[in-house]
C-alpha cells in the first residue's frame, strides 16, 4: 500500500508541474500578444502645423497656444489637446499642435463655434502660415 500511495503521489505531482507549465507557457504568449495590439479609434485627430509671422511677441505667441487650452474646456467633443511640439521635420516653422475630438461631428462643430471663431480671427492676424490635417478612422 506505502508503494501504491507514493506512486500516486509521484504522478499527482507529476500532473500539477505540468498544469503550472502549461499556465506559464499562456501567460507568456498572452503578454507577449499584448505587446502587438493596438487600436483604430473611432476619434477625430485634427493636427496643425504653424508659422507665426517674425514680428509676433513670445508673449503673443504662448498666449495663442494656450488659447487653445481655453478653447478645450468651452467647446464640447474636444477629448484632448496637445501643445507642445516636441518635434517638427517641416523647415522653418514655429510649432505644431493637435485636438482629438470624440467624433467628426464634434470636429464640425468646434469650426462652428463662436469660441473657435474668436480664436481663429486672433490666430489669424499672428500666423503667417499654417497646415492643417484631419485624420480619422473607418
Amino acid at each position: 500500500m506505502t508503494s501504491v500511495m507514493r506512486r500516486a503521489s509521484h504522478i499527482v505531482l507529476g500532473t500539477v508541474i505540468f498544469v503550472a507549465g502549461i499556465a506559464a507557457g499562456t501567460l507568456h504568449a498572452r503578454s507577449a500578444a499584448v505587446q502587438n495590439r493596438f487600436g483604430q479609434p473611432k476619434t477625430v485627430l485634427h493636427v496643425v502645423v504653424y508659422k507665426f509671422k517674425d514680428n509676433v511677441s513670445n508673449y503673443d505667441r504662448e498666449k495663442a497656444i494656450s488659447g487653445i487650452k481655453d478653447m478645450a474646456g468651452k467647446i464640447p467633443g474636444i477629448k484632448n489637446v496637445w501643445l507642445k511640439t516636441s518635434r517638427n521635420q517641416i523647415k522653418d516653422f514655429s510649432g505644431v499642435y493637435a485636438i482629438e475630438f470624440t467624433s467628426g461631428e464634434a470636429a464640425a462643430d468646434y469650426s462652428e463655434s463662436p469660441v473657435h471663431e474668436a480664436w481663429s480671427k486672433m490666430w489669424q492676424e499672428q500666423r503667417e502660415n499654417s497646415l492643417s490635417f484631419q485624420i480619422s478612422n473607418p
